[in-house]
């Protein structure tokens, strides 16, 4: 037997039991029939069913939301190309989905099954911080191939590297002029000299 506040109350008989569940105004509720003996606990029925009921909901969105993308790849692909692949990868896995990483071979590039591998090595160096590996490298036909799941510290983080320029391009912070830009100083006007006096006097 549990109480309502977690604590166990040992072996009791079934009117006992009832009778507890009763003056706290709750109810007694069977959680392991097969135990011998079977335990019950002292809860809230209905609050219980209805956390189970939510629970079961999120649970639901959450493998509907779930999806296999896929990026792929050349043996041979630049470093512009991957890093720019790469960071759909990480979008993808932002958004909680899983990612399937395709090295693709055409013709004599079967022959480079080392420079597959290899790449695969850099994009699993390079995700680390953001997903782990279901399994190890695998070929596929003409493709090698490898599934990551999302960290759950990195769903819904997303890369916005590119978000600080805009905003220094806007013109948002307002620059002090060099000194090769600020305006020269105006020399003030001279004083009125003797040529003042010699007016008056003519």
């Amino acid at each position: 037997m549990i109480s309502s506040k977690n604590e166990q109350l040992g072996v009791l008989l079934v009117p006992e039991a009832l009778r507890l569940a009763e003056a706290e105004g709750l109810d007694l509720v069977e959680v392991a029939p097969t135990a011998a003996p079977p335990v019950c606990r002292i809860m809230d029925y209905g609050k219980y069913k209805y956390e189970q009921t939510k629970k079961q909901h999120a649970a639901k969105l959450h493998q509907r939301g779930t999806q296999l993308k896929e990026v792929k790849f050349r043996p041979f692909t630049s470093q512009h190309d991957v890093d720019y692949k790469l960071r759909h990868a990480i979008d993808f896995l932002a958004d909680g989905h899983k990612v399937k990483l395709t090295v693709m071979f055409r013709g004599r590039e079967l022959a480079h099954q080392e420079a597959g591998h290899a790449l695969l090595d850099r994009l699993k160096t390079a995700l680390a911080d953001v997903c782990t590996p279901d399994h190890p490298a695998r070929t596929e036909g003409r493709n090698m191939m490898i599934i990551v799941s999302p960290k759950a510290q990195a769903v819904g983080k997303r890369k916005t590297a590119a978000k600080p320029k805009k905003a220094a391009a806007s013109g948002a912070v307002k620059k002090s002029p060099t000194p090769a830009e600020a305006p020269a100083a105006v020399a003030p006007a001279p004083p009125a000299g003797p040529a003042s006096e010699t007016t008056k006097d003519a």
